[in-house]
């Protein structure tokens, strides 16, 4: 497989890290991109655009996109963080205060910080809605407003996998009076020049390859993490909170669908190349070249700021989140203990190690089982912390 791209001195070790990848663990088509105190010092990328893609197709091209699935949390959290920072948000404040609706069936002490931790308890919904019924932001929001929790918000944390697109899209809109992925474009992707999207506009369609599940090489099985007996059981049954919280919407979307990724969902189908997410995190612990820095240093430290940790009602594992983000944990390990970020369900990955000036992002067209710790993802980031050594 012919890696293209750049690595700065001393970054050799990602190289050797995504080659291996294609190599070893049935990579089809990826990109990674590292910057260093604002720099980019790693920009790589191969394979296939498409992940159904046979010998002779279109390859990866330096602007190629992907949907990231939950990585795109990070995002909607940067968009609540920076109102915010501009005083239009507190975040100890009722949401109720900013979004009326949401006050029914036992939710009137549901504070915004709690939709951000993952601790306001509405991580299902009793009536799953359909994709294109999940689309519609109206709908999306009456049907969380309107759901009762199932532990009392703000006592315990579990992972809300998809009603976090209409938590977090509400409440944004309610303050902005703007839809979520306009607002995101124009004051994160614009000032950032960053490339991401939640919501694909027609003029960059031919950019974002096809994704679809893939399974790793049997010479690479050993690799593969393996879940819990717990956490199994949990994915198997379909009353768990497990799976109810990832069937929210049912039946699953088709991420290759035009509608669905023109669709706005914060907690799932935001399409991003991997400089864009590396460049989107830079933003939000330092300079960037040619762009905006989004956080001041008060709001980095607020975004990783620990919020929930421990026993995780929904991922059925020990969990850490800041206001939005995944902290460093053994469920997804990311460079160092100061690091905050988000992956995307089997596969993306993006985060900031303020203590390194690294930011990290990587995009894949190959969807695996894992969760949180893509194998694929977890050996670049080992070759980041090698070539920090």
């Amino acid at each position: 497989m012919d890696v293209n791209g750049t690595v700065a001195e001393g970054f050799e070790p990602v190289r050797e890290a995504f080659a291996a990848n294609f190599a070893l663990l049935g990579e089809r088509g990826a990109a990674v991109a590292v910057y260093r105190d604002g720099h980019r010092v790693v920009d790589l990328w191969a394979g296939t655009k498409d992940v159904d893609g046979t010998a002779g197709t279109t390859p990866w091209e330096p602007g190629t996109a992907q949907i990231v699935r939950s990585a795109t949390k990070g995002i909607a959290a940067a968009a609540l963080l920076l109102l915010h920072q501009r005083g239009e948000l507190d975040l100890d404040a009722p949401v109720g205060a900013y979004w009326p609706a949401y006050k029914a069936a036992g939710k009137e002490r549901t504070l915004v910080r709690h939709l951000l931790a993952h601790r306001a308890g509405v991580p299902v919904l009793d009536r799953p809605l359909s994709p294109a019924e999940a689309a519609d932001p109206d709908l999306g929001a009456a049907a969380v407003a309107a759901q009762a929790p199932v532990w009392e918000p703000g006592t315990d944390h579990g992972y809300h996998a998809q009603t976090y697109s209409w938590l977090t899209g509400e409440l944004i809109r309610r303050i902005t009076g703007r839809p979520v992925g306009e607002w995101i474009a124009d004051e994160i992707a614009r000032p950032t020049g960053a490339d991401l999207w939640l919501g694909l506009p027609e003029s960059a369609h031919a950019r974002v390859g096809r994704v679809g599940p893939t399974e790793a090489p049997e010479a690479a099985s050993g690799l593969r993490a393996r879940p819990k007996r717990a956490v199994a059981e949990a994915y198997a049954d379909p009353d768990s909170l497990t799976r109810r919280a990832f069937a929210a919407i049912t039946p699953l979307p088709d991420e290759n669908d035009p509608a669905y990724r023109a669709a706005a969902l914060p907690a799932s189908n935001g399409i991003a190349t991997a400089d864009g997410l590396a460049r989107f995190y830079a933003s939000l612990i330092g300079e960037v070249d040619g762009g905006t820095r989004l956080f001041t240093p008060a709001t980095t430290e607020l975004a990783r700021a620990e919020q929930s940790a421990g026993a995780d009602r929904v991922l059925v594992a020990g969990t850490r989140f800041g206001l939005g983000y995944m902290l460093h944990g053994a469920a997804s390990p990311l460079l160092s203990p100061g690091s905050f970020g988000h992956p995307g369900r089997g596969g993306a990955l993006a985060f900031a190690d303020p203590e390194t000036g690294i930011a990290f992002g990587y995009v894949t067209n190959g969807f695996r089982k894992s969760v949180t710790a893509d194998p694929r993802a977890q050996a670049l980031v080992r070759a980041v912390r090698t070539a920090l050594m």
